[in-house]
């Protein structure tokens, strides 16, 4: 049972709500604001509802003081004169919803049950230490996961060394930070970083942009131009999205890669290079060779050394400390003091497939921590396909099952929901790893296609 204050000078409203709410939560009201803050210091409320318009002072003007001594405590604005500027002042001072008289009883409840949610998020969700970025620029990468270990391990053997490296991995996995963390541990790390998009412009502007042209080389060309490998002297080009290129380019960059040299369009003398050239690609260069649409040798050229990024849904035990960086960053750039997540957005976080990756990932945090009132994050501020993803872990309500057949039907339903990832469930089920073992091994519970044997229990 929540307490809720009204604050309305309209007897009639504040009767009409006061009734509407106590069957199933306890109600105080109060008829200006004065009269509201002194009630809230003694009622200590977790719902404040308070009209706009009032005698003294106005609901908009006393709104800062209210989330100045009752940070914690989610406000809805109600007001019969709706207009655009009164909403957008609300929002900005700190309420958490508004609703227009006459209130339509459904969206008042609607919007009660919203703000009652994410009080109590606040105290049952997960708070986040943040991570601050205070330097390289914000390339720092997040990972503690295996799959995350191995690029870091793979970077650090090959950053200094003279090779080509080719970056694989899908749309969204943080490929160019990769690179970006090659050329910062590689021998020339102060000299330039010079990322080229493959896909983003035409072949005759890609060879331009790549190579330089001079003057006279083609219509419009009025001056010589150095191109990006010009640039890129005694530092790192990074070519993204390298399976775009057309034929007659990647004959040219198979030429830079073997010699060392190139020539600009309408050129008639070589000009030497010796920046680093790393690529990436999301899509398969392996199979684009196969197909005929990528030259065999210059597969093998840029793929001396080969770095997979995991996909974020192989790397779900990062969500965390992700989480925890990205909302840093957001929170600088947006204002915010965002740094709690509801357990059931987290429950959604492990249970999607991620096709996006990091970056849907930033996105979407983006989009939430915009539409925050509060500081939590909570399942209203997500899209519609990540509420799916809680709604297949409902409690059992079985009243007849024991406590022993609840847990296990709940252990067994998480682990299935996070595809067996044991470090995922436990997150799910707040337990450690030798007590998921323990539970897995008690309850005899078999992941589809494991091995019969139960695991060693830890010491």
């Amino acid at each position: 049972m929540a307490k809720i204050l009204i604050i309305d000078d309209d007897v009639a409203s504040c009767r009409t709500l006061q009734l509407h709410f106590r069957a199933t939560h306890e109600v105080e009201i109060a008829h200006d604001a004065a009269a509201g803050m002194s009630a809230a210091e003694s009622f200590g409320p977790n719902l404040i509802i308070l009209d706009i318009r009032m005698p003294g002072r106005s609901g908009l003007e006393a709104l800062p003081d209210f989330k100045t001594h009752f940070g914690q405590t989610p406000v809805i604005i109600i007001t019969a004169f709706d207009d655009m500027d009164s909403t957008i002042t609300a929002m900005q001072r700190g309420a958490d919803d508004y609703i227009t008289k006459p209130i339509d009883i459904s969206e008042m409840d609607q919007a009660v049950e919203r703000a009652i949610n994410r009080r109590q998020s606040d105290v049952a969700g997960l708070q986040l230490v943040l991570e601050h970025q205070t330097s390289h620029r914000g390339y720092t990468m997040i990972g503690n996961s295996r799959p995350m270990k191995e690029v870091f391990k793979t970077i650090g053997l090959i950053a200094r060394k003279p090779v080509t490296v080719h970056i694989s991995g899908a749309s969204g996995t943080g490929k160019e930070l990769v690179a970006r963390n090659l050329h910062r541990a590689g021998p020339t790390p102060d000299g330039p970083f010079v990322a080229i998009n493959c896909a983003a412009l035409v072949e005759t502007l890609l060879e331009s942009d790549m190579f330089g042209h001079e003057k006279g080389a083609f219509t419009g060309a009025i001056s010589s131009q150095p191109g990006k490998f010009a640039l890129a002297q005694d530092g790192t080009i990074f070519l993204d999205e390298v399976g775009e290129l057309s034929p007659n380019i990647q004959a040219k960059l198979l030429r830079v890669l073997q010699e060392k040299e190139y020539l600009p369009v309408g050129g008639k003398e070589s000009r030497q290079t010796n920046a680093r050239i790393i690529s990436a690609c999301n899509a398969n260069l392996k199979q684009l060779v196969a197909d005929n649409r990528f030259r065999e040798d210059l597969f093998y050229r840029l793929q001396v050394v080969n770095i997979p990024v995991p996909a974020l849904k192989d790397r779900l035990e990062d969500l965390p400390s992700l989480i925890s960086y990205l909302l840093g960053r957001i929170n600088r750039e947006f204002h915010k003091s965002v740094a709690t997540i509801s357990a059931e957005v987290m429950e959604a976080f492990y249970a999607y497939t991620w096709p996006g990756n990091v970056r849907e990932l930033e996105n979407l945090l983006m989009k939430a921590v915009a539409m925050c009132p509060g500081d939590t994050v909570t399942l209203d501020l997500l899209p519609p396909q990540l509420h799916k993803q809680v709604s297949s872990l409902a409690p059992v309500t079985d009243a007849r099952l024991s406590l022993q057949d609840v847990e296990r039907a709940h252990v067994l339903r998480v682990l299935q929901h996070t595809g067996w990832h044991r470090g995922c469930a436990c997150e799910i089920l707040g337990t450690s790893r030798p007590r998921l073992r323990r539970l897995i091994n008690q309850y005899n519970l078999q992941e589809p296609g494991a091995a019969s044997a139960s695991e060693p229990e830890d010491p």
